[in-house]
Formats: C-alpha cells, structure tokens, sequence
C-alpha cells in the first residue's frame, strides 16, 4: 500500500475587498484543495430552494443575517460531502459560534488572515466599476477600461455597485471588524492562526505560498508509511 495523503483544512479570512478570492483561488490552484466558499452555497441552495435555501431566503429578503445554527448546518452538510478531501473554506466562519460548530465537526490545520488595512480596502473598492451584464470587474487605479466608464467587449456603460459605493463600503468594514475579530481570537488562542499583513495581493502571495508548503510538508511527514 502506498502511503495515502494526509487531509488538510484551512479557514481563509479576511474583510470584504482583501483579495481572498485572489489567494483562494490560487492555494486551490497551487496545492489542490477544493474550494468551498459560503457565498457559492448559499446562491446555490437559494436558486435551488432547497429547505434551507428557503429559510436563508426569508431572512436576506427580510435584511436579517442568516441564524448561526442554519448556517453551519448547511456548510457542514457540503463539507460531509468532501470528507476524504483535503479544502479550503471562505466565508464561513463568521461568527465564534459558527467556529465553535466547525470546530465539533473538523479539526482545522490553520486559518489564513489577510490583514490589509481598511484604507487600501476602501481605496480598492470604491474603484471598482462592473459590467453587470457580464460580471466583467474593472479598477480605475490598476485595470481601468480601455474608454473610462465603458465595458471594453461591448462598449456598453460600466456601473458603481450599490455594495462598492464609499458608505457601504466603510459601513460593511465596520460589521466585518465587530463580528469576525472574536473569531480571528478563537483561532489565535487555539494557535492555529497565521496573518499575513501587506496593500498588494501579488506581494502577499508569496509569503501564504511558503507558509502552505511548510505546513503541508510537515503534515506530510506525521503520516505513518
């Protein structure tokens, strides 16, 4: 028999505008963890309206946050299904009883912080302009369309994101620091927290790149022949 290869779980976290969409899909890449992130769920329950898809439903349509315990039996149920898998989850946890609920179920081998300052966030953000059409994202600082203000395939006007605009922005900043840093503490006192702190994804990368391949080389090594 050969030896098999270890699982390994990873938490990304990180406010909205971060880049973790970036990292995700780059650690997904580079190492071969699958992917979860709790938005994709969520959609996909929703226009499947499955029961909990339902319920989440009646509480987004009604501006309520999504309780904990819905939200973690539906993650997990998703998770259940990788359960040979090694993968990374975005997104969720959100709140240190979703942890807490992730934390029965699995042991996380380490969380991934990115910590960029809420300034960079807000700059990067508040430059963002879509072709809601296409889902095309351009940024007027470091992407800017080939004409300002029009999609470069159809030429059609780009728009500014009711979420992208500077007030939601700041405020939805604000709700990601009171909510997730008591999370960001569970998994610090539970030393499984790693931060990586810059402005620029591209300058980030390297260090999360180094640090996974240490880990995971020393995962591999517990595991018996």
């Amino acid at each position: 028999m050969g030896r098999t290869r270890p699982i390994f779980r990873a938490v990304i976290m990180g406010p909205p505008g971060s880049g973790k969409g970036t990292v995700s899909a780059r650690i997904t890449k580079t190492f071969g963890l699958k992917h979860l992130s709790s938005g994709d769920i969520l959609r996909a329950n929703i226009n499947a309206k499955t029961e909990l898809g339902l319920l989440m439903k009646s509480c987004i349509d009604q501006g309520q946050l999504v309780p904990d315990d819905v939200m973690s039996r539906l993650i997990l149920s998703d998770l259940r299904a990788l359960d040979q898998s090694s993968w990374l989850l975005d997104g969720f946890p959100r709140t240190v009883s979703q942890a807490d609920a992730l934390d029965k179920a699995y042991s996380v081998d380490t969380v991934i912080n990115l910590n960029v300052p809420f300034q960079t966030i807000k700059q990067r953000l508040t430059s963002r302009w879509t072709h809601l059409p296409s889902g095309r994202v351009y940024n007027v600082d470091f992407n800017p369309p080939k004409v300002p203000g029009l999609d470069d395939v159809t030429g059609e006007p780009l728009v500014q994101r009711d979420d992208d605009t500077p007030e939601t922005v700041t405020r939805r900043l604000k709700a990601y620091e009171t909510q997730t840093e008591p999370v960001l503490e569970y998994y610090r006192s539970k030393g499984v927290l790693q931060s990586f702190s810059g402005t620029e994804t591209n300058k980030i990368w390297p260090h999360i790149e180094a640090f996974l391949h240490s880990k995971l080389s020393s995962v591999n090594h517990k595991v018996p022949p």
